[in-house]
């Protein structure tokens, strides 16, 4: 979770440097909707890889460790459980950003 917000500071950083109030708008609900849906995804995915092996979970560090091509699994449901949790955290912040620019009033740095 800690990637996500670290993931969020660029997102700000890209946000400010859009001058248009519109513009800026549509870039967060479209950055804020696609990362949403692919975290959610991979959330979804890696809880069943999770699942499916969860007498051997092992980390990306662990990948040497393989015998079988059928075992990457256990390396891949972890994975994706942190990758869609920091999507996920990014693209709500993203959408909660895009409320705060929306309501921000006129001739603010926010507004843009």
């Amino acid at each position: 979770m800690i990637f996500g917000l670290l993931g969020v500071a660029p997102l700000m950083v890209a946000t400010l440097s859009i001058s248009g109030h519109s513009d800026r708008e549509e870039f967060l609900a479209v950055v804020g909707a696609i990362a949403g849906l692919f975290g959610l995804s991979l959330l979804v995915v890696g809880a069943g890889f999770w699942w499916v092996s969860a007498g051997d979970i092992r980390r990306l560090r662990d990948w040497r460790t393989l015998t079988t091509q059928a075992a990457s699994v256990t390396v891949i449901g972890p994975t994706f459980l942190r990758s869609g949790l920091v999507l996920t955290v990014l693209g709500t912040a993203a959408l909660l950003l895009n409320q705060l620019v929306d309501t921000a009033p006129y001739g603010s740095w926010l507004h843009g």
